[in-house]
């Protein structure tokens, strides 16, 4: 989340248009990631319930398929993306003006040849996650972040080269940090210290029974967020013609918002590990325990950064260059989403995770899609039309409709997925 905030706030230097451009192309790339997201938390839930019944060899094996299935995904999206990339934008983003557009046309270029080194760190850093290693990640990570914070400074302020610097700067991160992690599991002294690793990547195999496990919670987790996206894609679409400072105000309040989730997003990525060997090796009530025990923790660290957050607001919004509109309004914004995190993120987004890692990935992707379209597609639609219509001379105001429209979509599925959980029913799932 770091890289995507220091593109954006150190691109803010070449004006609104920059930022606006990288912002399209951030929540357009959200899409392909999210499937990514989708192969790591299949493999890493498989990989989760072998080691938690002790057939680690197993856990192994998932783990390679993992890896050429997330390869094959990056280097397709590339092969079909690359060279539609202007009719893509167009079709989505055809309201959003020239200067913004090139601007986003650039930053595609570079975070799309990305794709397939953040597949493999995905991919990698769910795998240490599900034998409970997650400090391997975290110090790649910190690699990551400098090697892009440093390039964004040469490349933006030194060398003058606006977004593409952003781009470069961000290629150049995930390529270091896909290569560490790989050599971290395929040297040899990782068979001693962990008990999954890789061996012989070169020598392909592929195993259809694992990759069948695999996209038993990969295939419902990848349509609930790629579908996910193209309703924000959808929403950011009509909010294009809402004018530059309403853009880059969204801009702004989405960098500064994914900071507030990252305690929970952290709980729900734990949960995969605990969750998953806890049905693995057979424990349901403690599986249970453990996700009352996940949810407590989880909404504790998003009340502590989301409050803090709500009071910082004016000062944080202030590293950005923004227009007074902008930063009136992005702030605005961030305030109202702050409250509506702090009571309805972790039941929206921890609590499927926990879910999921019992193999109940159909239930999550139904209720996701549902509560999607009607509300956050549609509500935010309808809402911010009536604002136009009710303040045509304020057109930015709108942004707000489009914001409301996503906390009553949090409503619903926290809802819907916190009665699933008291049930019972997801505890009868099990993928091995």
């Amino acid at each position: 989340m770091t890289i995507g905030a220091c593109d954006t706030v150190m691109v803010s230097s070449v004006g609104e248009a920059g930022v606006s451009g990288v912002s399209l192309i951030d929540q357009l790339t959200q899409l392909f990631i999210q499937l990514f997201a989708a192969f790591a938390t299949g493999g890493a839930v498989v990989s989760s319930q072998y080691l938690g019944h002790k057939s680690d060899d197993k856990a192994r094996s998932a783990a390679r398929q993992l890896l050429y299935m997330s390869l094959f995904v990056a280097l397709l999206i590339i092969a079909l993306c690359l060279p539609l990339r202007r009719l893509i934008l167009n079709w989505i983003y055809g309201g959003a003006g020239e200067e913004v557009m090139q601007n986003a046309l650039v930053y595609f270029v570079w975070i799309l040849l990305s794709f397939p080194f953040l597949a493999v760190y995905n991919s990698c850093a769910a795998l240490y996650r599900s034998m409970g290693n997650s400090k391997i990640s975290l110090k790649v990570s910190l690699v990551m972040n400098a090697t892009n914070i440093a390039g964004n400074a040469l490349l933006i302020y030194g060398a003058k080269i606006g977004v593409a610097g952003a781009g470069i700067a961000t290629l150049a991160s995930r390529m270091i940090a896909a290569f560490v992690m790989i050599y971290l599991l395929a040297r040899p002294s990782a068979k001693n210290s962990g008990r999954i690793y890789l061996e012989k990547l070169w020598k392909v195999e592929i195993r259809f029974d694992m990759i069948r496990k695999i996209l038993k919670v990969a295939i419902p987790s990848g349509i609930e967020n790629s579908v996910f996206h193209i309703g924000k894609i959808l929403v950011y679409s009509f909010m294009s013609g809402f004018g530059l400072a309403a853009i880059a105000a969204n801009a702004i309040t989405n960098t500064i918002a994914s900071f507030s989730n990252i305690p929970a997003q952290a709980i729900g990525l734990a949960s995969v590990t605990v969750i998953g060997q806890c049905i693995g090796a057979g424990e349901k009530q403690q599986a249970k325990s453990y996700g009352r025990k996940l949810m407590k923790e989880a909404y504790i660290g998003m009340f502590t950064v989301a409050t803090a957050i709500f009071i910082l607001a004016p000062l944080l919004v202030r590293a950005f260059n923004l227009s007074d509109e902008a930063r009136i309004l992005s702030t605005g914004v961030i305030r109202t989403c702050m409250v509506a995190n702090i009571f309805f993120w972790p039941m929206s987004f921890t609590l499927p995770n926990i879910l999921r890692a019992s193999g109940d990935a159909k239930f999550t992707m139904i209720v996701s899609n549902i509560s999607m379209w009607l509300f956050r597609v549609l509500f935010s639609f309808l809402i911010s039309k009536y604002l136009l219509y009710k303040f045509p001379e304020n057109t930015a105001l709108a942004l707000y409709g489009v914001w409301f429209g996503m906390y009553i979509d949090w409503v619903f599925r926290g809802l819907c997925f916190g009665v699933r959980f008291h049930r019972n029913k997801w505890l009868d799932k099990k993928l091995i």
